[in-house]
This record gives structure tokens, C-alpha cells and sequence, in this order.
């Protein structure tokens, strides 16, 4: 089992499991990949400095050219690593609290396959050397926002909308006003003042009541809402209705599949994804292809089937058709021109999807382990044959927080109440039992 890395990079407490020193190690373990030259980017967080700084070092002393480019939202830093051919470290703790922090890395455009993960996790567990050779030199990128800007040339309209959107206080603030600005439409923002402990605390994609009251209160037709490093998007109407990225997935789906741009008719989702969902893209003849909770497995199952289109009902969406990784500014404005092109409200488009009833809850205190035990698994498959075709139950260890993700949904909301609170009650006690 590793140690570091998970299913979006390495992910803990800043100080605590993220130390600088780790990062420094981090930086020197560059050199074991072949790399020559890193574009080095953060959200945020007040952490993300020191940790920057030590990465720089420690690629440096490895006789690795560094690029800063200060703060810049992941999808950017992504792109700009597929545009220059080049290896990028994004510090982001992404949805999480200012006291997490994370490290991504990323070759050309995609994030690190499993080796090339595995070679940097020995490494920081001790295992390999790295050759200090003649010092490498940091360089300030002064083009990064022109080129992100590229990917929004194909998406020309006219919008004549009204919207709000909200920042998180992470690391979109400023460039995401900047992509809307040159979209010529009037928007209102929100959790775009960042002072480095205020990244997704009351605002963001985690806390979508803060744009509700934007939108509503402000009359505005739209508003969208993203999360730290802005990989993700949420979406709410006029009347302050969230559609999150189960709803998105099935509105981009519809637009490509009348377009003939979903290649092999199929998208696929992961084991979160509503019910209602499923039903309704099978209603429509797309093929579906389930894969476990992580954008890299969605970006996995993607290049596996030939598909175009993959996400999470977090709002973590990959169009190929506009970028290798998940965009929440540029799916925005993808969103904005499907509805200006349609002449369409969201709701409107959205308006043959039912959802089924779901709760979801994050269980703390009960270790992972847990879910390892056969009767465990056995009473979770009892349940489920319970409700049969008509509900589902996933639980799960999150891949980035020390808790258990427990969804369930069923056709009536008394139903998910009683499952969800019988699994959580079930697995306290087998915790209890265990100790």
C-alpha cells in the first residue's frame, strides 16, 4: 500500500504528512522521470508558498529549469504542460480545507502514470538516488494565461446572460475573470478576495448556498460555482436550483450526441453517479461505462473505450473534445454556449432527467480497514439486493480524506434515510466490535 500518492496525487495536512521537506524530496525525484524543465503552479492556500519553494530547491539541485507560474487553477497548468511539452507541479488541495494541501504532477498534458508514481514514491521512501548535477535555473512564465487562452478561441458566441460566479477564494479568482471578461457578458463574482486560509470555507463548489444568494438576490440568470484549483463546476439556475455534474454530464452527452461529437456513443461515469442518470442515458441509447471515484480512473476508462466524454457527480467533467483533464472555467463557458446556441434555460434542457432520491454522508472515526471485513461486504449486498434495479449503494474509502463515502439512492427518500442510517449505524458497532 502506498504511502504518498492516492488517487489524485499526494494529498494530507500541510506541515503534518505534506512537510516542506517531503516537497524538497519531491522536487529532486523530478530528475528520476527524465525531466528537464517544470512549470510549477499553486492555489491559494498559505501553505502552497512554502511548499513552492522547497519544490523549487529541491528541482534545482537536480539540475531541473523551474517556470513559475504563480497562481493558476490546475486545468491551466495542465494545458500548459501539453502546449510546452514539459512536466508541471500544481500545489492544491483542491476541494479540501486551507489547512490540506497536495501535490500533482503532470507530463505533456496528463497526469503521471502509475510507474512513473511509483518511481517518485519509492524514491521518497528512500529507495533510488538522484545525481546533483549543475544547478538548474527558475524562469517567470509570462505567457501562461495567452496560451490558456487558446482553448477558448473555438468557442465563439454571443451570450447575452447575466451571471454570478463563485471562486472559492482558490485559484481561479483571477483568471477565471479574466476568461469571462473577454467573453464580453455580465457576470457578478463571489468568493474571489483569497487571503490564504479562506479557499473553499463558505463558498465554492463545497458551499453552493453562498452563489444561490448571489443569483437570486441579484436577479441573474446563471451561476457557477467552482472549488480551489477550479477542476470542478457546479451549476445553478435562476431560481437557485444546483445541477451538479450528473446533470452537466447528460446535458454535454445530449448537445454531442445531436452534434455526432460523442464518439462510440458512450460516456462514461463512476459508481457515485445518480441512478436517474444511468436510466435516462440508457433511455437514450448511450453506452455506459462505470469506473471507481477519481478523475484519473474516468481519464483511464476514457482512453480505454475511446470515448470522449467521463465524470463525477462533483462536478469533475472531461470533454476530450476540449481538454485531456476536467475544467470547470472551461466547461462553463461550454455550458454557456450550448444554452445561447439552443436558446435553451438550463432547467429547460435538463428537463427530461429524473433524478432518483440520494443522500450521501461522510463517515469519520471508523477506520477504512472496516470495509475489508466479509461481513461487511455481505450485509452492504444484502441491502442492495433489497432494493434491487431500482436503488444503489456505494461504499467507499475516500481516496483523499480519512473517512468512509457512503451513497445511497432509492425511489423514495424515506428509503435512502433508512438504508443510509442503518449502514452508518451498522458500521460504527463493527468498529466498536473490532477494537
Amino acid at each position: 500500500m502506498r504511502k504518498y500518492f492516492g488517487t489524485d496525487g499526494i494529498r494530507g495536512k500541510a506541515y503534518d504528512l505534506l512537510t516542506p521537506t517531503l516537497a524538497y524530496q519531491v522536487g529532486l525525484s523530478m530528475q528520476l522521470l527524465g525531466c528537464k524543465e517544470i512549470i510549477l503552479g499553486r492555489d491559494t492556500r498559505e501553505s502552497g508558498v512554502v511548499l513552492a519553494a522547497e519544490i523549487e530547491k529541491g528541482a534545482l539541485a537536480a539540475g531541473i529549469n523551474l517556470y513559475q507560474a504563480g497562481v493558476v487553477t490546475t486545468p491551466m497548468l495542465a494545458y500548459l504542460t501539453k502546449r510546452k511539452n514539459s512536466f508541471g507541479v500544481m500545489i492544491t488541495g483542491s476541494h479540501n480545507p486551507y489547512y490540506d494541501n497536495g501535490i500533482k504532477i503532470f507530463k505533456a498534458g496528463k497526469k503521471l502514470a502509475p510507474k512513473e508514481e511509483e518511481i517518485i514514491e519509492l524514491f521518497l521512501n528512500g529507495i533510488g538516488a538522484v545525481k546533483f548535477q549543475e544547478k538548474g535555473e527558475t524562469i517567470l512564465l509570462s505567457d501562461g494565461f495567452e496560451i490558456y487562452k487558446e482553448l477558448y478561441e473555438n468557442l465563439i458566441f454571443y451570450p447575452n446572460l447575466k451571471i454570478g460566479l463563485d471562486f472559492a477564494n482558490g485559484s481561479a479568482f483571477e483568471i477565471g475573470k479574466r476568461i469571462f471578461q473577454n467573453l464580453g457578458c455580465y457576470f457578478l463574482t463571489t468568493g474571489d478576495n483569497p487571503d490564504g486560509t479562506n479557499i473553499n470555507k463558505d463558498c465554492g463548489a463545497m458551499h453552493p448556498e453562498n452563489l444561490m444568494k448571489l443569483v437570486k438576490d441579484n436577479d441573474l440568470d446563471l451561476g457557477f460555482s467552482f472549488d480551489g484549483d477550479a477542476d470542478r463546476l457546479l451549476a445553478i439556475n435562476h431560481d437557485g436550483q444546483i445541477f451538479n455534474g450528473d446533470y452537466l454530464i447528460y446535458l454535454y452527452a445530449n448537445y454531442l450526441l445531436e452534434k455526432g461529437d460523442l464518439k462510440g456513443r458512450g460516456v462514461v461515469l463512476t459508481q457515485m453517479s445518480n441512478l436517474g442518470l444511468f436510466k435516462a442515458l440508457e433511455a437514450k441509447g448511450i453506452n455506459i461505462e462505470v469506473t471507481d471515484v477519481g478523475d484519473k480512473y474516468v481519464f483511464e476508462a476514457l482512453e480505454k473505450t475511446g470515448y470522449v466524454l467521463g465524470g463525477e457527480n462533483s462536478g469533475h467533467i472531461i470533454n476530450l473534445n476540449l481538454l485531456e483533464t476536467g475544467d470547470g472555467l472551461l466547461n462553463a463557458v461550454y455550458l454557456l454556449k450550448i444554452l445561447t446556441e439552443k436558446k435553451l434555460k438550463l432547467e429547460d434542457a435538463l428537463r427530461d432527467l429524473v433524478m432518483y432520491p440520494e443522500k450521501s454522508f461522510n463517515l469519520k472515526g471508523v477506520k477504512k480497514e472496516v470495509l475489508k471485513l466479509s461481513e461487511v461486504e455481505n450485509r452492504i449486498s444484502e441491502l442492495q439486493k433489497q432494493i434491487g434495479k431500482n436503488g444503489k449503494i456505494v461504499v467507499r474509502p475516500s481516496g483523499t480524506e480519512p473517512v468512509i463515502r457512503i451513497s445511497v439512492s432509492a425511489p423514495t427518500h424515506e428509503e435512502v434515510d433508512r438504508i443510509l442510517e442503518e449502514i452508518i449505524l451498522y458500521l460504527k458497532n463493527k468498529a466498536v466490535e473490532e477494537i
